[in-house]
């Protein structure tokens, strides 16, 4: 039996669609679910593109009810991907898949992560401060945001004359190399559940 995962995301889904396409004709996993918070996020037409079904949330039915975990069980998922995905993630998700819901972020954290450090104002940030480097963290997801355990890192040199629009792209190529590799290695180590 396949490997079942599930996205979240808030937004364009870029690393979404990359996730869908490595996972399309694969012989051992797939993408089973998109799920998202945001009625217009464009990742919904990237599911649909792919035929994934997309389920779409909100406050409520994520922090104060069962029905995502629920759904996740359901569909027998495997690993959680959060791809551009928001919000913290509630204690009920965490529990019920204790390191299966991994997260990428746009920096070499644990620099410029945490509450409200997410795509632009993390690339920002690091321009401000004159960094000299800067990177990608894909990670393990606990109850705060951006503290759990790393599970790879890849980093780009900032050249004097880059811009944000440049950081932004170095890091997208970044992303769209390893996050598919990387679900894809833990998903190999992973036990059927």
């Amino acid at each position: 039996m396949k490997k079942r995962i599930a996205i979240f995301a808030s937004g364009s889904g870029s690393n979404a669609q990359r996730i869908m396409e490595h996972f399309k004709k694969h012989t051992e996993a797939e993408v089973a679910l998109v799920l998202t918070n945001n009625s217009e996020a464009y990742v919904l037409q990237r599911a649909d593109n792919f035929e994934i079904p997309t389920h779409i949330f909100g406050k409520h039915e994520f922090y104060r009810t069962s029905d995502i975990v629920n759904l996740l069980k359901n569909l027998n998922i495997d690993l959680i991907v959060l791809a551009g995905f928001l919000w913290l993630i509630p204690e009920n998700l965490l529990k019920a898949f204790p390191s299966r819901i991994i997260n990428i972020h746009p920096s070499i954290l644990p620099k410029f992560g945490g509450k409200g450090m997410y795509g632009d104002r993390v690339h920002k940030t690091v321009l401000s401060d004159g960094e000299e480097e800067s990177g990608i963290t894909i990670h393990f997801v606990n109850e705060n945001f951006d503290e759990g355990e790393i599970i790879h890192q890849s980093r780009f040199r900032i050249e004097k004359d880059d811009d944000l629009e440049m950081l932004k792209f170095k890091g997208q190529q970044l992303e769209h190399l390893h996050y598919p590799r990387v679900v894809e290695a833990l998903l190999r180590k992973m036990k059927t559940v």
